[in-house]
């Protein structure tokens, strides 16, 4: 008897409502007062409202929004406290990170292209291409620790401090490609206490100026 061939499985609509909402909040052309309604979200992705009433929970449980019954869903608004915590507990597990990541010369080539495209994405003036680079060379280093774990919280840390960093990307931006060569070059020479100190400082650097920053506004 002939064989019906299985059709391969359409990808979960939640998964993809997912993706393109998360997409579209980290662009970071929102603010605070920016709604976003299930009939909005379902009219532009061209589905139903359940995948997306699915996709707006899993932001809420990452951080990225608040969900107001029968109004919408916001981006979510840190408190200073808030940056604070978020700061210190990244900077604690990338110090961790870069002190037990496997440095092979697959991860110095890596970790030295995204230092060149960084650089040119400041010159160039691409903020948001800068800040996905920025987040890449964090994220290299998480993957070498063989952490899956780690990877995983530290990628939900950098999407949450990405709704701030698209506001106040002069802060920092500059300083970030030289922060990123102190510690590959510590990596480079296997001087894993420079290493953590140079992420260190850089984490420290970051967020001291973001808060004050915040505080003056």
């Amino acid at each position: 008897m002939p064989v019906i061939e299985k059709l391969a499985q359409p990808r979960n609509l939640t998964a993809l409502a997912y993706e393109s909402i998360k997409r579209y909040i980290l662009e970071g052309e929102l603010d605070e007062e920016s709604r976003l309604t299930e009939d909005f979200l379902s009219g532009q992705l061209g589905i139903s409202k359940s995948p997306v009433r699915e996709a707006l929970n899993t932001l809420q449980g990452e951080g990225l929004i608040r969900i107001e019954p029968r109004r919408g869903a916001y981006l979510r608004r840190f408190t200073i406290k808030e940056v604070q915590d978020l700061y210190d507990l990244r900077e604690t597990l990338e110090v961790h990170a870069v002190a037990i990541a496997k440095v092979t010369p697959e991860l110095v080539a890596s970790l030295e292209a995204s230092i060149s495209r960084m650089k040119q994405w400041l010159k160039t003036g691409d903020k948001r291409r800068h800040i996905e680079e920025d987040a890449r060379f964090h994220g290299l280093i998480a993957e070498g620790s063989g952490n899956r774990e780690l990877c995983r919280v530290l990628a939900n840390i950098q999407n949450q401090i990405w709704l701030f960093r698209c506001k106040t990307y002069r802060l920092s931006s500059t300083t970030a490609p030289g922060a990123h060569r102190a510690i590959l070059d510590a990596l480079n020479v296997n001087d894993k206490k420079a290493a953590q100190t140079a992420m260190s400082e850089h984490i420290r650097l970051v967020r001291n100026r973001l808060i004050d920053h915040l505080k003056d506004g």
